[in-house]
């Protein structure tokens, strides 16, 4: 499949680009792209919520009434689950939620979400650029010549630049990262995803 590739001013530089059959037009795998976005979220999961049990609450150990002859239920000490202010029954306690996925499952999700992404033609090209200063006006009319104002685009930088982060930060509906840190969640949470050349160049080399 070739694509153009465009300027920041969204005009067509009569350069193109061919991508890889092996990246871009992979037999996707639906399932590999759940686990991996499974993963992702929940490694975001900050697992600290914690609640007292029976054994942590402040109270007396006294048993409240006789074992037998009250017409009621038996019952302990006053900081038994089933009474007001006692602890809680298998509360959640503090815990990881990450769980291990194998390298070349994570890949093939990888590979999978750029294929539908090029399948529904959600990729464009992007002549390589630079911001001297960190500039949101200037990234904004890049996105409106794009016309992405409106959708969910994904930049991915052949390498950390702090200007176009920067300039990125306070708009919504975009997101910057680079090509060593693009996963399945960000490409499939993405109508558009935008490779600058430059970046496209090392994806295909690495990934080859």
């Amino acid at each position: 499949m070739k694509l153009s590739v465009l300027n920041t001013a969204g005009e067509d530089t009569g350069k193109k680009v061919d991508l890889k059959k092996e990246i871009f037009g992979v037999e996707p795998s639906d399932h590999a792209i759940y686990l991996d976005v499974k993963q992702n979220l929940a490694n975001k999961r900050q697992g600290t919520s914690k609640t007292k049990e029976r054994s942590e609450i402040t109270g007396s150990t006294r048993k409240i009434k006789r074992q037998k002859g009250t017409g009621s239920a038996r019952a302990g000490d006053i900081k038994s689950p089933i009474f007001r202010g006692g602890g809680r029954t298998f509360g959640p306690r503090p815990r990881s939620y990450s769980f291990k996925l194998n390298k070349k499952v994570k890949q093939l999700a990888r590979l999978s979400a750029l294929s539908y992404k090029a399948k529904d033609k959600g990729i464009i090209v992007l002549e390589d650029f630079n911001m001297e200063v960190p500039k949101t006006k200037e990234f904004f009319d890049i996105r409106k010549n794009l016309n992405l104002n409106e959708k969910k685009s994904l930049l991915v930088l052949p390498e950390a630049n702090n200007n176009i982060y920067l300039s990125s930060r306070n708009l919504e509906r975009s997101k910057v990262i680079t090509v060593s840190e693009l996963n399945t969640y960000d490409i499939m949470n993405a109508s558009v995803v935008v490779f600058l050349e430059s970046s496209l160049t090392i994806l295909q080399t690495s990934t080859s």
